[in-house]
């Protein structure tokens, strides 16, 4: 009999969410029943499996008379004390204003329409990939339905707003991508911070990830082509990298690159980096291709002479992951759990954050330097079949949920599995 679980993601699926899908898929073979459960529609639909994954989502909002009966009636089923429990967290917390307040004041009522589908659907657990409102949403559910709730932390608690330790304070345990969340988890939450946190990090499906030809190192006469995969946010650094671009074709290479991704959190971003093309004169060397499918990321990433990731923040990048396993050589910056990834000089050469001249000579680098490029594509994806396969954050989730899983196939590594439990790395 599988284990059933409710599995909540926001705005699922965005354009982000490739990795949760593999996730998915890796679960239900390992016996654990993920029902997909989301806040609302994405605004975007960009994935070959959008559809079909839409079909299979639960989602909270907005609301019909129905929903609002249902959540209502979950509000009184859990009785005054669990209810008292939820509504105080809007009153008692600090440092938000009026309409932050209210707010918070509406999770609990979609907090009780994700208790209603939770006794409907006869989960076990309710887990959450986020730590900002999802977390509140699983949290009063928690109250409401006596359920444990779980999270995973994706990148910094402070891209997730505030009041975090009334978000993990009730959690039954949590998985971190990178040894650095952790650490910021333990420093941040302390006593309030789940007993056991496995740090499970994004993965790759090696089976699809895979190259048709093989990688051909850039050639002198050739036009440079340049991929760079992640949603338009400032923290992906892509100003940066255009000054990058600019310094190369300043230097006489014929350059190309392609920008996927669009934008997500912010408004106006794509026409500053439009302007700033526009600026630099470099408008015919780039190009902005907008949010892609997972089968045109792959082709770009094959097509690619190389892979660079500008960011200012990640928790480990997936992007460059999926670069790394379809042999790309990879330039990134030094940031967040970046290193937990990659070996400077061995799998990829990773250079300071905002910092375009360093990118530029990287990038010059593997241009110039067939053995370098040749060495990083054969060293890359070996670096993500022994330590970043698909089903490594699964096999966390069901060790976590007490169920038997085998390791991963022969061929591509077994998992890293490190804990946190009660101060111990086991």
């Amino acid at each position: 009999m599988k284990t059933r679980i409710g599995y909540l993601v926001p705005e699922f699926p965005g354009q982000t969410h490739t990795w949760i899908w593999r996730e998915r898929r890796a679960l239900l073979d390992l016996g654990i029943e993920a029902d997909l459960v989301s806040t609302r529609r994405p605004q975007l639909i960009c994935h070959d499996w959008s559809e079909r994954a839409m079909s299979l989502t639960h989602y909270l909002v907005p609301f019909s008379l129905r929903d609002v009966g249902l959540s209502l009636g979950a509000l009184w089923r859990g009785g005054p004390k669990a209810l008292a429990r939820c509504l105080l967290v809007p009153l008692e917390t600090r440092d938000v204003s009026v309409k932050q307040r209210l707010r918070l004041a509406a999770l609990v009522l979609v907090g009780g329409r994700f208790a209603a589908l939770a006794r409907e659907r006869g989960w076990s657990q309710l887990h959450v990939l986020s730590a900002g409102d999802a977390a509140y949403v699983a949290a009063f559910a928690s109250h409401l339905t006596g359920i444990d709730y779980s999270l995973t932390l994706l990148a910094s608690l402070e891209g997730y707003g505030p009041n975090q330790r009334e978000k993990w304070r009730g959690a039954s345990f949590a998985l971190v991508m990178s040894r650095k969340l952790l650490a910021e988890v333990e420093e941040q939450l302390g006593d309030v911070a789940p007993e056991k946190i496995l740090i499970a990090p994004m993965g790759v499906d090696l089976d699809q990830a895979r190259r048709s030809t093989p990688y051909r190192p850039w050639q002198a006469g050739e036009v440079c082509r340049i991929y760079t995969c992640g949603r338009l946010h400032p923290v992906k650094g892509h100003r940066f990298l255009l000054l990058a671009i600019a310094q190369l074709v300043q230097q006489g290479h014929q350059v190309r690159l392609e920008i996927a991704g669009s934008e997500e959190g912010v408004t106006g971003y794509r026409q500053g980096l439009e302007a700033q093309l526009r600026e630099l004169g470099i408008e015919a060397s780039v190009e902005l291709l907008g949010a892609v499918s997972e089968h045109i990321h792959r082709q770009k990433l094959e097509a690619a002479h190389l892979f660079v990731l500008a960011s200012l923040d990640e928790g480990i990048s997936v992007a460059a992951m999926e670069a790394m396993a379809m042999e790309t050589p990879v330039v990134v910056t030094d940031v967040g759990g970046m290193r937990e990834l990659i070996e400077p000089e061995v799998d990829a050469l990773m250079v300071p954050a905002q910092d375009p001249a360093a990118l530029a000579a990287a990038m010059q680098r593997i241009l110039a330097d067939p053995a370098l490029s040749r060495r990083l594509s054969q060293c890359s994806r070996q670096k993500v079949a022994r330590e970043f396969h698909h089903r490594r954050g699964a096999e966390a989730l069901a060790a976590c949920l007490g169920v038997e899983a085998e390791p991963s196939s022969p061929g591509v590594g077994h998992p890293e599995r490190v804990s946190h439990v009660n101060g111990m790395t086991l």
